[in-house]
């Protein structure tokens, strides 16, 4: 059985540099990772405007439609297996980690079959609220080509929360890396040697990813270690000792272990895409707007500057969820409330470095997307509000990992959906429309949902009992977790 520690009520210096130095490890590769990824979507861009104005406006079309559908679902759904992978290393409950890996690329799988068919049934969509055919055409045409991509999309985002839930996120970098270097030669190959055009595009988006997917697979082959199954068969677990074994017991066990998995999947997803989708009613709403040209093109600018601000927060998110879960699967509460602290004070620092870019760099940071006066001035009027939102989203963000790595994830979907939509949403309509203040009230909008969930979010963490999710976690992930299945009720309330 796991004991519990009991936590020291101040951490030493020397503690906090080594939770520091732990979570670095972890959260650098990540962090390239997301920048990189973030040159990936730029090349896209790049080469659909280098095709034509017709070409770039079908392909941002359908990338934002895959975005939202497709995407951020899959990506939210695997977030729900952080926390059991996390703890269960923590515990070294090496079968359980290996359960969960294999149940979330079967959950994904099946999701990405309503997906694929809305996918290809994008043009009569579009078509019938009144989108214009030639973009739709070339939107639909990209989507269809891109549906292989849900697959490797469905082993890819289990496979690196299963690597970095135990700390391995090295690997999954240079992996990553390899790929994005091949990318670019094979888009060009794809869609201007062959004369593809969008759909070359799309299909070297899949074949990059299927790349990494190799990678990895390769890495894992060839680096496991004796005792760590690649491969656990998804039968029953192992019939508690007090239950007589028989076929309606195992089927039992099975379903409440199927239940844990999709009840933290869900508000994980829900938790992403409630905060994704704002910014897509934050461009729907610009183009309402008396200047939609000019308001527009500003979002697109605000999309990419928070696209690129994103990744230091995304990196100490996530590292904090696999520190966390790891120490709340062990035993150590101390430890966990530790690396909490750490991950918060580096968040404050990083959205300092947000705020100082989007403020004194705003000018030069605009004219890399344009030159047109009008919006330029619009950009610089709205750039610094960002870096306010900025100051609110990291910690904001590092704390949904928080939540993740202690089996919360509820909570965060719950106060994005308050803090964005009754909170956002309605001073973002009543600035931007009532009062008149266009795009630069839209932005208001979002600066008062990231404060609301800030605030909301940091009262949480600050009042997490965590020698009780200790408890919690080794009744999730501990190896006598068969015997305590029935308390299942408790894990996520």
């Amino acid at each position: 059985m796991l004991t519990i520690e009991n936590s020291q009520k101040y951490p030493t210096m020397p503690e906090v540099v080594e939770e520091l130095k732990k979570m670095t490890d972890i959260g650098f590769p990540i962090a390239v990772m997301s920048l990189v990824g973030y040159l990936k979507n730029m090349i896209l861009v790049a080469c659909m405007g280098r095709l034509g104005s017709l070409e770039l406006a079908g392909g941002a079309l359908a990338i934002g439609f895959t975005n939202i559908t497709g995407y951020s679902v899959l990506s939210g759904l695997a977030m729900g297996m952080e926390p059991l992978c996390s703890q269960a290393f923590g515990s070294r409950n090496l079968s359980a980690a290996s359960l969960t890996l294999q149940r979330t690329i079967l959950m994904l799988l099946v999701v990405s079959l309503p997906i694929a068919l809305l996918w290809v049934n994008l043009e009569p969509l579009m078509l019938a609220v009144h989108q214009d055919p030639e973009i739709t055409k070339l939107a639909s045409l990209y989507c269809r080509f891109s549906i292989p991509d849900l697959i490797a999309n469905s082993i890819l985002h289990p496979l690196r929360i299963y690597l970095r839930s135990k700390g391995t996120t090295w690997p999954l970098m240079w992996c990553t890396l390899v790929s994005i270097v091949l990318h670019l030669p094979i888009t060009i190959f794809l869609a201007f040697t062959l004369r593809l055009g969008v759909p070359g595009i799309a299909i070297s988006t899949f074949i990059s990813n299927f790349n990494t997917l190799l990678y990895l697979l390769c890495y894992m082959y060839f680096t496991r270690v004796p005792d760590e199954p690649l491969y656990t068969p998804l039968s029953p677990s192992p019939t508690p000792p007090q239950l007589p074994p028989s076929s309606s017991t195992s089927s039992s066990l099975r379903i409440k272990e199927w239940g844990i998995l999709i009840r933290l999947a869900v508000p994980s997803c829900l938790a992403v895409c409630l905060e994704w989708w704002w910014y897509e009613f934050m461009t729907i709403a610009a183009g309402y707007l008396s200047k939609p040209r000019v308001a527009l093109a500003t979002s697109a600018i605000v999309i990419q500057t928070t696209s690129l601000l994103y990744t230091l927060p995304t990196a100490i998110s996530s590292s904090v969820s696999t520190r966390v879960g790891n120490e709340l699967g062990a035993g150590r509460p101390g430890k966990a409330r530790l690396a909490t602290a750490v991950a918060i004070g580096l968040a404050l620092l990083s959205s300092l470095f947000g705020l100082v870019l989007t403020t004194v760099g705003r000018e030069a940071w605009g004219r890399v997307f344009t030159e047109d006066e009008q919006v330029l001035k619009l950009s610089m009027t709205v750039l610094p509000i960002i870096g306010l939102c900025e100051l609110a989203n990291c910690p904001q963000t590092t704390s949904c990992g928080i939540l993740r790595g202690s089996a919360r994830p509820g909570i965060g979907a719950g106060i994005n959906l308050y803090a964005f939509y009754l909170v956002g949403a309605p001073v973002a309509i009543v600035l931007g429309f009532v009062w008149e203040a266009g795009f630069v009230g839209l932005c208001y909008g979002l600066l008062a949902a990231q404060i609301a969930c800030v605030v909301s979010i940091l009262t949480v963490v600050y009042k997490t009992d965590w020698k009780k999710e200790s408890l919690k976690a080794k009744h999730l992930v501990g190896k006598s977790t068969q015997t305590l299945l029935p308390l299942e009720h408790q894990i996520l309330k």
